[in-house]
């Protein structure tokens, strides 16, 4: 099973991918629906979940009925619990929309919901991140998660979001993160699929993040706060809900 599911996500195209989840989801939700674990997100509960990863699948992480990892739920609990995001007329980019959020934040009636990416099938807007084809000060909130470790040029992708957030606006920009990591390691001359694989754990990923992407974010001119919401919860509900215990939100503000 975890070999199998490894191959399909290592081996199939992302937007076949995409497609394939409306149908399978129904179906894995069905046979794996329980009470041991809750994916706050649509409230639905399991047994267990299914592993994911690449080099390293982790067990027992992704939602069978939202495809939510553990990044995904805290940022749902964070949202729902901390921010206005729901209540407030907001004006959202979404960068990269992922299918846990995606029909959720379009559906929100106080929303002015906007999604970008190269090559997602989800975005409104296909634009270069280090381009972007937005108007200075255009947006309240900000989403872009798990994407700048994608970017080669990160500092001109930060400077865009700077630039395209409202004064006053936030954003939440999440990424893999080693915070054990003073210092952000990247090696352009590491070309090989499997061996970017083995070091950034992910053949698409140029870098790996340590504890100073707050400080680049400073320099950009954001106010950061770093974010540890899972101090919030008890180790029951880390469990209950699968969070990695520990994981920061990366919340900034300008």
């Amino acid at each position: 099973m975890k070999r199998l599911f490894k191959y399909i996500l290592n081996t199939i195209p992302r937007p076949i991918l995409i497609q394939l989840s409306y149908w399978v989801r129904p179906l894995m939700a069905l046979v794996m629906r329980g009470q041991q674990f809750t994916d706050p997100i649509d409230g639905k509960k399991f047994k267990r979940f299914l592993p994911y990863g690449y080099e390293h699948p982790r067990e027992n992480v992704l939602s069978p009925s939202t495809l939510s990892l553990e990044r995904h739920r805290l940022l749902w609990l964070y949202l729902k619990n901390e921010t206005n995001f729901f209540t407030a007329h907001l004006k959202v980019l979404h960068f990269a929309p992922e299918q846990a959020f995606y029909k959720r934040f379009r559906s929100q009636k106080n929303l002015d919901y906007t999604t970008t990416d190269l090559n997602s099938p989800l975005a409104d807007v296909r634009a270069d991140i280090c381009q972007l084809p937005f108007a200075e000060n255009s947006f309240d909130v900000i989403f872009c998660n798990h994407v700048l470790e994608h970017i080669p040029d990160d500092t001109k992708a930060m400077q865009e979001l700077y630039r395209v957030l409202k004064p006053g606006g936030w954003g939440i920009f999440q990424i893999p993160q080693d915070l054990g990591r003073a210092i952000t390691y990247e090696d352009n001359s590491i070309t090989d699929k499997k061996e970017r694989a083995k070091i950034f754990g992910q053949y698409d990923h140029v870098r790996i993040y340590g504890r100073d992407y707050f400080t680049k974010l400073r320099a950009i001119g954001f106010k950061v706060e770093e974010v540890d919401y899972t101090k919030k919860l008890s180790d029951m509900e880390v469990d209950h809900y699968r969070l990695a215990k520990g994981e920061v939100i990366p919340l900034v503000t300008k």
